[in-house]
């Protein structure tokens, strides 16, 4: 059996989780996240715990039990607590702002970039060089911030770009400039 797949997921208070046929809802203080499951696992609701099962030991349903287990769980935090994820931006003349509900950068093209939030996901900036997205579904704040990261990737050598936070940028050595 799966160990993750086993444990049940206790529901904090304000919760409310429905599930009808394969499509579960959560619904919390943060907002209402709902998501079609695979058709073959059993997600059962009693008192405050819910708890997901397979029906075979089949490769397929082994490997959805486990990954259903954290999705339903990931829902649960985040109508409790949410997510966010925090990005800087490292070189001269780069910066963020927020226009509206829009996020504007400036990281060096010839034109700002301007980024229009999902629903359900906002932005914060904090300091120049500093981005978070904020938001109920972890899966949607990660893309988000991903899309932002892909603005300007860091680059190898000086580093210059947008990371996550605590990302490290291995750093390549230049030409040395010598000939043989």
């Amino acid at each position: 059996m799966s160990r993750i797949g086993r444990k049940p997921i206790q529901l904090p208070s304000g919760v409310n989780v429905t599930v009808d046929g394969n499509t579960i809802t959560v619904k919390g203080p943060k907002g209402t996240l709902s998501r079609t499951l695979h058709k073959d696992m059993k997600v059962t609701v009693e008192g405050n715990v819910v708890t997901i099962e397979r029906p075979s030991d089949e490769k397929l349903h082994r490997s959805l039990h486990g990954t259903t287990r954290t999705v339903v769980a990931n829902m649960v935090n985040g109508v409790t607590e949410g997510y966010s994820k925090s990005l800087e931006l490292v070189g001269v003349g780069y910066r963020a702002s927020k226009s509206g509900n829009k996020l504007v950068l400036n990281v060096g093209y010839s034109h700002p970039v301007e980024i229009v939030p999902e629903p359900g996901i906002e932005f914060e900036v904090p300091a120049q060089n500093k981005i978070i997205v904020k938001g109920i579904d972890k899966e949607l704040v990660g893309q988000t911030a991903a899309r932002i990261r892909a603005v300007r990737e860091p680059e190898p050598y000086k580093g210059k770009g947008i990371r996550y936070e605590n990302e490290r940028i291995m750093l390549k050595e230049g030409k040395s400039g010598k000939k043989k």
